[in-house]
């Protein structure tokens, strides 16, 4: 059973993969992925990348408000793929904390990101965090 940061992380990955290859559907995308076996594809994490695409436009409304220097298409897919899952967590999975969806997109985006980019995230869902935290006070 893969923890919840691997489930993270592999949605991170075919999210990633899913914004290079638009003419692809999901279900495409998951059937490389698992024949490849490189990490699980597993309902938990089909479900977290079908939800994320399913509220993207959403997502990408609120990464817009709070990315003053660059609009959504000049974001890399690579943070945008980070900063849509932590998002979607943050409004929409009761189980994940807000700060336990920052801390986790931030983990990632050092793994896989330049340092720039981990500060653009860590900022963009500081500035998101900061006002969730408002409107629940």
């Amino acid at each position: 059973m893969p923890t919840r940061h691997e489930i993270r992380e592999a949605a991170f990955i075919l999210s990633f993969e899913k914004l290079f290859r638009e003419e692809d559907t999901l279900d495409e995308i998951f059937d490389i992925a698992q024949s490849v076996e490189e990490f699980p594809v597993n309902k938990q994490v089909k479900a977290l990348v079908e939800n994320v695409f399913e509220k993207a436009e959403e997502l990408d409304r609120i990464i817009s408000k709070y990315s003053e220097k660059r609009n959504v298409e000049r974001i890399p897919k690579l943070n945008l793929a980070i900063l849509r899952i932590a998002i979607y967590e943050a409004l929409y999975d009761d189980k994940v904390p807000v700060n336990a969806a920052i801390s986790e997109a931030v983990l990632i985006a050092k793994a896989y990101a330049f340092d720039s980019d981990v500060s653009f995230i860590n900022g963009v869902l500081g500035a998101f965090s900061r006002d969730i935290a408002k409107q629940d006070a």
